[in-house]
């Protein structure tokens, strides 16, 4: 049992998701994510002949109904208008995307982006943005768990009312995680099946986290660099819900404190996919034990 979570991805988007959300849109300008954003109008529906402004890289750190704020690597504050017109793309396999157009509600907070925009009434309209489906895969992971979908089996809930409403009155305000474990197992080349040791391992894992109060198990699968992307998305899904039916079926584990499954594919990798030793660490799920640093403190 390993107790760390690789890769910069996660944490963050559990530091983006921190931040206040803003509403309206209008003209926009630099400033401080705490400043407040002065609104007096609408995105424009038409983008046709507008001046082209700057390209804007970085993550999604606040969002409104018609608006996103993106903060740079270096800590730049960008508010963009969001318009009908805009083209918004990711890239991959995620859910079967594979890089068709998307609605202004995948834009969550806490995702990378890579941002064009045009120039309009003394502020940015984005003209295109794009980004990676892995990225989104996390981000919508984190925007659900979060938010503790409780609805999704209202028998357990129904079963289990008076916890589940204790857990979502101490929940509802998350805005980091402390991870207290993080548990892999490992699959053969294009296989999800666990194995005995696998399957002892994930109760073990379950157990762990059930002695601690208020624990939600979060669910990441992954494949090694054998294999195209779309593949090795669909594969690491199937992983990542292998081990999450195991853990609700045989380990006891409650649906509804589990923060909704990903497949990362070959991302974020644990060794060298050049060598057979490294890829063999790399066909992996993570299951991470996280407790809110809220609930901590209480």
């Amino acid at each position: 049992m390993s107790h760390r979570l690789k890769g910069s991805t996660l944490p963050l988007l559990f530091a983006a998701l921190a931040m206040p959300a803003w509403g309206g849109a209008s003209a926009q300008q630099q400033g401080s994510a705490l400043d407040p954003i002065t609104v007096t109008g609408s995105a424009p529906t038409d983008l046709t002949g507008l001046e082209e402004g700057p390209k804007i890289e970085g993550f999604i750190s606040a969002r409104g109904a018609e608006t996103m704020q993106v903060t740079g690597e270096d800590g730049s504050v960008t508010p963009i208008l969001v318009s009908p017109s805009t083209d918004i793309k990711s890239s991959g396999g995620f859910l079967g995307l594979n890089r068709t157009k998307l609605g202004a509600d995948s834009l969550l907070n806490g995702l990378p982006v890579t941002v064009e925009t045009l120039q309009w009434e003394g502020g940015l309209v984005a003209s295109s943005v794009r980004f990676k489906n892995t990225n989104l895969a996390t981000a919508t992971m984190i925007q659900t768990g979060t938010a503790q979908r409780f609805g999704e089996n209202e028998t357990a809930i129904a079963e289990n009312a008076a916890q589940t409403e204790a857990l979502r009155g101490r929940v509802g305000d998350i805005d980091q995680y402390n991870i207290r474990g993080t548990t892999n197992v490992y699959f053969d080349t294009n296989k999800w099946n666990l194995t005995p040791a696998a399957e002892s391992q994930l109760c073990a894992a379950a157990a762990q986290a059930q002695a601690m109060d208020n624990a939600l198990l979060l669910v990441v699968g992954y494949t090694d660099a054998v294999g195209d992307e779309d593949y090795n998305q669909v594969l690491s899904e199937r992983r990542a819900g292998k081990v999450v039916n195991h853990l609700q079926q045989k380990c006891g584990w409650a649906p509804y404190r589990m923060l909704t499954p990903t497949g990362m594919a070959e991302a974020d990798p644990a060794a060298d996919n050049s060598t057979p030793q490294g890829k063999a660490q790399n066909r992996r799920v993570a299951v991470n034990i996280l407790v809110s640093k809220a609930v901590e403190g209480l």
